[in-house]
């Protein structure tokens, strides 16, 4: 297992966008405020050693970044807060961070074990680590970490959670890998308008020598990659569905994975592959828990809002456009009935999570502007994040796609989830999933959840 202390910085400079912004500056929005107390996002990808050395590489990724940030201002800018409360992006072309960083002792095969936890060396593959997105006032907003293994490299990219949502952070990471590869125009330009719901006069009142994180960030945690075939998805969507007709359901699969676009009669009713998969891992944790039969459980899904507006939002609107959706239910409950009775607890909710129940949220946050309680406070709870659907391996930067997605320290805590896709397509998926080393334990032995997970 690869070792602690096991990178070596070779260079750091800053990069600036090779044309200055027509943007000026970018309101802060009712998304984008809560996330001031969060960790900047770390997200990034593996590959196998580009055909052409290192320095070479890194040349291109510079000049590629230069010209990405120009397509997206904001990520080069510095928060100003004015006079009034109000959090801005001052879009002045102060640049991103691009960190050269080598660990020639670490192999592919090595740092992606089967079966075994997340090696500790992908926390260090990304700069700003624990670093709280309100220190964007005086440090950059984003920053690019290349680190050199012995026959790979891995490309980490931490922009701050104030600035992008997971939509926006793989947009702009596609489109950075888009022009490295030497595409003359970029497939889609960010829409950074600010005449949406999101766009408030309410004003958060920043505690004073800034927010702190509402997580401790010191407990002890177990982090581990599970992976879910097509095939396994299929057979929990059945068993939620209470359907054994696969073929039906190899049909519809994929319309609404955590996402009600295009909802359909039967998509509204139907439980989906996702909010399957969610619910057994949900029931499989709060198990392995054990905790009194009476105590709730909550389940928190961050979905995203662009398109259950009315009117809705651009696909690539820039910046955070996201609710958080609780689902609770006592231990009792959703252990004593079956999976499904669980994952429609899920899919209600967020069916249910329509243009109005979004612009109730946003109302209910000026009436109370506040920061996100990101953590795990009762012992009982578990957050999901990210999404299969984000393109995480349509990173191509010029020599193939990614072997593999990882991300760093930020944001993690018991019950911390991440989704992504599996990197073989066709509806596969992975969960990444932070638990305390106890319950990761349990999980390990627990059979109900283990049956679909299969090891690469």
């Amino acid at each position: 297992m690869p070792s602690s202390s096991s990178v070596t910085v070779t260079s750091k400079c800053t990069v600036y966008p090779n044309q200055k912004s027509t943007i000026k500056s970018l309101k802060l929005s009712v998304s984008d405020l809560p996330m001031l107390s969060c960790h900047y996002i770390q997200k990034g990808v593996l590959f196998n050693s580009p055909p052409y050395s290192i320095n070479d590489l890194v040349n291109s990724l510079k000049q590629s970044l230069s010209v990405a940030l120009t397509h997206f201002p904001a990520l080069a800018g510095r928060f100003e807060t004015d006079s009034d409360g109000y959090v801005h992006i001052v879009c002045n072309d102060a640049g991103a961070d691009f960190i050269q960083a080598k660990a020639k002792h670490l192999s592919v095969d090595g740092v992606l074990p089967p079966n075994c936890d997340v090696p500790h060396c992908f926390k260090e593959f990304f700069t700003f680590d624990q670093t709280i997105s309100y220190s964007g006032h005086d440090k950059p907003l984003a920053a690019v970490q290349v680190t050199e293994l012995a026959d790979g490299v891995f490309i980490g990219c931490t922009v701050n959670h104030a600035v992008t949502d997971g939509t926006s952070l793989w947009h702009f990471f596609n489109t950075f890998a888009e022009i490295n590869k030497g595409a003359m125009k970029i497939t889609k330009s960010p829409d950074f308008s600010r005449d949406t719901v999101f766009n408030s006069s309410a004003v958060l009142k920043v505690p004073e020598g800034g927010p702190k994180i509402t997580f401790s960030g010191n407990e002890p945690l177990r982090e581990r990659i599970f992976h879910f075939t097509r095939e396994s998805i299929l057979k929990l969507k059945s068993r939620a569905n209470n359907n054994s007709s696969f073929s039906q359901i190899a049909e519809i699969y994929g319309k609404s994975l955590n996402d009600n676009r295009n909802l359909t009669p039967r998509s509204r009713f139907e439980i989906s592959s996702f909010q399957s998969l969610s619910a057994q891992l949900w029931r499989s944790v709060t198990r392995v828990r054990n905790l009194d039969p009476s105590k709730p459980t909550t389940l928190r899904m961050a979905v995203n809002c662009r398109h259950r507006l009315e009117p809705k939002l651009d696909s690539h609107y820039f910046g955070n456009a996201i609710q958080s959706i609780p689902t609770i239910a006592t231990f009792g409950d959703l252990l004593s009935n079956d999976l499904r009775w669980g994952a429609d607890l899920l899919h209600n909710n967020v069916v249910a999570h329509d243009s109005d129940t979004v612009r109730r949220g946003v109302e209910d946050w000026e009436s109370a502007p506040r920061l996100f309680p990101l953590g795990n406070f009762d012992g009982a709870s578990m957050t999901m994040g990210s999404s299969p659907r984000f393109p995480m391996y349509n990173n191509d930067f010029g020599w193939g796609l990614p072997l593999a997605v990882r991300s760093g320290r930020a944001n993690k805590f018991d019950g911390k989830i991440s989704a992504f896709p599996g990197r073989e397509g066709n509806g596969s998926v992975d969960l990444e999933v932070v638990l305390a080393p106890e319950t990761m334990a349990g999980l390990e032995l627990d059979e109900e959840f283990m049956q679909y997970v299969t090891v690469v």
